[in-house]
C-alpha cells in the first residue's frame, strides 16, 4: 500500500530518516536500562531470606515432622502439653513458611483486642511512604479534639507520638484495657516524653487513619491485608467499632480474625512487609515499627519495667534482658485474655496464640505465653 505525501512535505531520505530517529531511540534505550536497574536494585535489597521465602497459598503447607524441620519431637510435645493446661482454644506455630505445629480450632473467628493496634500499624506504613499520612503532624493540625476540648499543650501532640504511647494526652477512652488509671494529671507531661499505654491514642489513630486516607479502616484491613494475604476466613462484615462515645468522639476499630490468619500476618510481618515479591508494608516501616522506641526501663508504670518488652510503634518489642539469644529482634502483638501474634526472627519463626474468652470465660496470662514460647523455642535443635 502507498500512502500519499502531504502537499508540502519534505521527503526524507532512508538515512536522513534513521538518523532523524536514532537520537530518540537512544532515550528509550536509556530510559529501558533505567528500568531494568531499578528493578534489580529493588530484587537486591530483598534479603536472601525474603527472596527464597516458602509462602501459603490458599491453605498453609505442613511439615512433614518436628524432626524433619529440627526440632525435637519430645520437647514439642512438652510444648503442646502445657498448652493443653491452659485456656488456650487455638494456636499456630509456622517455621520457615508452613505449619510446625497447631492445636484448637485455627479457623474459629473471635475477637483480638489489642493486637488490632499492631495491626493498624502494619496498615500506616503505605500510607506514611506515600506521604499521605505525615508522622509530625500535630493533634492541632489535624483538628482532633474530643469532649471539653483537649490543652493546648496535649495539641502539640503528633501522630508519631500517639503511635509510641507517648502522645501526653489523658483524656478518657472509649473503652478500658489500658493504663490510664496509672496516668499522671492533664498537662503534667509533654508529648513524646512519657510513655503510657493509653486507648485515647489507639482509638485517636484510627481516626487519624481514616481522616487522612479517606478509607475506613476495615476496609484498608480487607485491601491492603486480607485479599492479598489470602486469608482463609476473613469476613468483612464482622468488623465493627465499639465503645462508650459519651466518654469519647473515637470509638474502638476492633478486629474479628482466626488464628491462622492470625499467622499470614505475623508471617509477613517476619518477611519484612513483603509477600511473594510483592512489598505491601514497607520494609522501613517494619523496621522501625518494630524497634524499642521506648527501651524497657523507660516504661510506665514502673512494674512493666521488670518485664521483657519495651515498645515500638503499636508493637511490644523484646528489649534489655529479655532480648537476647533467640529473641534479640523479637516482638509480639498482645491482646487482653491471651491473644498474641508473635515474630522472632532469628529462628524464622511465629507463635499466633488465641484465647476465645467468650466461649472459655478464661484467659491466658503474659507470663504463662512467654512460658509456652520458650518452651517452643527449646525445641529447636
Amino acid at each position: 500500500m502507498t500512502i500519499g505525501k502531504k502537499r508540502g512535505a519534505k521527503h526524507l531520505s532512508p538515512d536522513k530518516l534513521a538518523s532523524a530517529f536514532f537520537p530518540l531511540s537512544l532515550v528509550f534505550l536509556s530510559a529501558f536500562l533505567i528500568f531494568l536497574s531499578a528493578c534489580a536494585t529493588q530484587s537486591s535489597s530483598l534479603s536472601p531470606t525474603i527472596k527464597t521465602a516458602v509462602y501459603p497459598g490458599k491453605t498453609w503447607e505442613r511439615h512433614a515432622s518436628p524432626e524433619a524441620a529440627g526440632f525435637e519431637a519430645k520437647r514439642i510435645q512438652a510444648a503442646l502439653d502445657y498448652v493443653k493446661t491452659l485456656a488456650t482454644t487455638s494456636l499456630v506455630v509456622v517455621y520457615d513458611g508452613r505449619i510446625l505445629f497447631d492445636y484448637g480450632d485455627t479457623s474459629e473467628l473471635s475477637y483480638l483486642a489489642s493486637v488490632r493496634k499492631s495491626v493498624l500499624s502494619m496498615l500506616f506504613g503505605k500510607y506514611v511512604q506515600r506521604g499521605q499520612i505525615r508522622l509530625d503532624k500535630t493533634l492541632a493540625e489535624l483538628n482532633i479534639t474530643d469532649h471539653g476540648g483537649l490543652l493546648p499543650q496535649e495539641l502539640e501532640a503528633t501522630i508519631a507520638d500517639l503511635l509510641m504511647a507517648r502522645s501526653g494526652v489523658y483524656h478518657p477512652a472509649a473503652n478500658s484495657g489500658d493504663h490510664l488509671a496509672y496516668a499522671p494529671p492533664r498537662g503534667s507531661k509533654r508529648p513524646g516524653t512519657y510513655y503510657l499505654y493509653s486507648n485515647w491514642d489507639f482509638n485517636a489513630l484510627g481516626t487519624i487513619f481514616e481522616q487522612e486516607t479517606g478509607l475506613n479502616i476495615y476496609d484498608a484491613l480487607e485491601k491492603d491485608l486480607a485479599i492479598p494475604l489470602e486469608m482463609e476466613d476473613f469476613r468483612r462484615e464482622l468488623q465493627r467499632k465499639s465503645g462508650d462515645l459519651t466518654k469519647s468522639i473515637h470509638p474502638a476499630y476492633h478486629m474479628w480474625i482466626s488464628t491462622r490468619d492470625m499467622a499470614r500476618l505475623g508471617y509477613l510481618m517476619l518477611r519484612e512487609g513483603n509477600w511473594k515479591g510483592q512489598q505491601l508494608i514497607p520494609r522501613d516501616w517494619v523496621k522501625k515499627s518494630t524497634s524499642p522506641l521506648t527501651r524497657v526501663q523507660e516504661m510506665n508504670p514502673e512494674f512493666l519495667r521488670q518485664g521483657p518488652l519495651g515498645y515500638g510503634y503499636l508493637w511490644w518489642v523484646f528489649d534489655g534482658a529479655g532480648a537476647r539469644g533467640p529473641y534479640k529482634g523479637a516482638y509480639t502483638a498482645i491482646g487482653a485474655l491471651g491473644q498474641f501474634i508473635t515474630v522472632i526472627p532469628k529462628l524464622n519463626l511465629v507463635v499466633a496464640h488465641k484465647v476465645n474468652n467468650q466461649k472459655t470465660k478464661e484467659t491466658v496470662s503474659r507470663d504463662q505465653y512467654l512460658k509456652l514460647l520458650d518452651l517452643i523455642i527449646k525445641a529447636k535443635k
